[in-house]
């Protein structure tokens, strides 16, 4: 029986950068609809939801998109609303949208830069859980995954990129501890470095030499010493998402290749 099966997952970032490889949302979008669930693909760029879609049908997946801004609070509390009109309940909500862009050290940092970065990986999360929860305690069920990063207990340079993770580790926290009477899971994944195509062509773009970045990426990860992809992340939301993590929650799973083993 498919692990997801008869679940309404919403995949918020279902789209992706263009790029050579596979972004994290597309990738997990297709994988819980591998494993039986019908997916409401959100993104701010309904053309790449869209295409994700495809690759779902193609598959022989179920979905539908919407096009959303999950900076703005009434563009959540729509999409919690759009996916109980469209399929009846939300078992996942999956949050997969974050941006580092312009972002620098704590001498160089501006507020312009900082408040835009926790707008997107904090406030935007906190938008959407604040409308689908009510959803989910009425059911009791639901489970939340936040995508956050390795960089929230490791060294990064990128100070606000760095902090709004870190607060979205702690946000979740408080999400598993509140959501537990309601038998509602939420459970953060901190992804190390991935050969996705917003890790890479951002740089490639600014001048930096593709094999040689991909090269000293690799040589930073202590598990053979090559970067992870989206289809792991895909695969921890997976099981997170599913039952098999039933008695899990709270939890905060890098996925990393033993990057963040190194500390101390």
């Amino acid at each position: 029986m498919p692990r997801l099966a008869e679940k309404i997952a919403i995949v918020v970032g279902a789209g992706q950068t263009p790029g050579a490889t596979i972004g994290n949302g597309r990738a997990t979008a297709i994988r819980f609809a591998e494993e039986g669930a019908t997916v409401l693909l959100v993104d701010q760029k309904i053309e790449s939801a869209e295409e994700t879609l495809a690759m779902v049908q193609e598959r022989g997946g179920n979905g539908s998109c919407l096009k959303s801004d999950v900076t703005d609070e009434t563009q959540c509390e729509a999409i919690a609303k759009e996916c109980v009109e469209r399929y009846g309940r939300i078992d996942v909500l999956h949050n997969n949208v974050g941006i580092a862009l312009n972002d620098s050290g704590p001498t160089k940092v501006t507020e312009t830069v900082w408040d835009g970065i926790f707008d997107a990986n904090i406030k935007s999360i906190m938008f959407i859980c604040k409308h689908v929860l009510p959803v989910m305690r009425k059911q009791n069920s639901g489970t939340i995954i936040n995508i956050s990063s390795i960089a929230a207990i490791c060294e990064m340079g990128l100070v606000s990129y760095k902090a709004s993770k870190a607060a979205l580790n702690a946000y979740t926290h408080t999400l598993a501890t509140g959501g537990a009477k309601f038998g509602i899971r939420a459970n953060v994944i901190m992804p190390g470095l991935m050969n996705t195509p917003m890790a890479i062509e951002g740089y490639v773009e600014a001048g930096y030499d593709r094999e040689t970045l991909i090269k000293k990426r690799n040589a930073s990860v202590p598990l053979l010493g090559e970067m992870g992809s989206a289809w792991d992340v895909a695969n921890a939301a997976l099981f997170l998402a599913s039952d098999e993590a039933k008695f899990i929650t709270g939890a905060c799973l890098p996925v990393d290749g033993g990057q963040s083993a190194l500390i101390g």
